[in-house]
């Protein structure tokens, strides 16, 4: 068989693949979340959220809104160094994200159904 004929043959079934791919896969909601900064966001983005009080207190002083969480557990960084990924019950994250000139760091207990926030923390630059 020639190489022409070859070619041929692979590029029909490579479009043939792609069609049924696009046609199957097409209306679902995958994600490609392989490192483990992503895995352990969307972890916690996937489970209610509670906030202590002292967080709470904390936004209202510094005059940051709750969304601010949303969007940090979307775009924010992990800290395993910081972190205690070994919890007994729930693993506790350390996750910043740069604001303006200044990072903001929160303390996240990770657990089966709930994320809870319990520290905030400002850090200037």
């Amino acid at each position: 068989m020639k190489l022409i004929h070859r070619i041929a043959y692979f590029s029909v079934g490579l479009f043939f693949g792609i069609v049924l791919l696009i046609f199957f896969l097409g209306g679902k909601r995958a994600s490609c979340d392989y490192t483990p900064t992503d895995r352990v966001l969307k972890n916690i983005r996937t489970k209610s959220r509670a906030f202590s009080p002292e967080v709470l207190n904390y936004f209202e002083a510094n005059k940051l809104d709750t969304a601010r969480v949303s969007q940090m557990l979307e775009t924010g960084d992990v800290d395993f160094n910081r972190s205690n990924t070994k919890g007994d019950p729930c693993n506790v994250y350390l996750v910043f994200e740069e604001i303006d000139s200044e990072i903001l760091e929160l303390q996240i207990e990770n657990c089966d159904s709930l994320a809870t926030l319990k520290t905030a923390k400002l850090i200037k630059k």
